[in-house]
């Protein structure tokens, strides 16, 4: 099976790779990430992922480009159409943002005529896994392609250790400028 990874860092990327070799499947990696802000987190993310993919010599597809203005522009209208508040704006922008990047990975994955593609976000104990599941199924099936879906939360940890110890970028937020924000406010409570 020829598959297309999403890759959102180099830390979630570890372990999901690693489950995937152990299922015989190697996978190209895809960074496309227009929601992780500062540029300098952009920065550091996307570089640390070269780093990982070319140790592990795996093939990555990047694209370099900073989405703020279109990330900003895409929450923006999306603050507009709901008015009952903080939760649901959350939890809507958290769809949009996986949205945005499960679907230029299916348009790349079925350009390049890859099977099927997957995400690193299935990784994270932090992401709407619900959600993950339905959009990429969606898209799978608008794009000609199948969806992997792994629970790869129990590696979660793991994950996250072995990506301290080879000293890759270790993120403290989820990437956009709003999670960053919470976390920032989150800890001064």
């Amino acid at each position: 099976m020829k598959l297309l990874l999403h890759s959102c860092c180099a830390p979630c990327s570890i372990q999901c790779v690693k489950a995937l070799g152990e299922e015989g499947i190697k996978p190209d990696l895809y960074w496309y990430n227009p929601n992780i802000h500062p540029y300098t987190e952009f920065k550091a993310r996307m570089e640390s992922l070269k780093t990982f993919a070319a140790d592990k010599m795996l093939p990555l597809i990047c694209d370099e480009l900073y989405g703020l203005r279109y990330f900003i522009a895409r929450t923006s209208r999306l603050a507009d159409t709901i008015s009952a508040g903080a939760p649901r704006l959350k939890a809507g922008r958290c769809s949009l943002c996986y949205r945005s990047r499960l679907e230029q990975c299916a348009i790349t994955a079925a350009r390049m005529k890859y099977d099927a593609f997957s995400t690193t976000l299935l990784i994270s104990i932090y992401q709407n896994h619900n959600e993950i599941f339905k959009l990429g199924n969606e898209l799978a099936k608008t794009h000609g392609l199948d969806f992997i879906y792994r629970d790869f939360r129990p590696r979660f940890r793991e994950g996250q250790k072995e990506a301290r110890a080879l000293s890759y970028h270790m993120q403290k937020y989820c990437g956009c400028i709003f999670s960053e924000e919470e976390r920032w406010l989150g800890e001064a409570k």
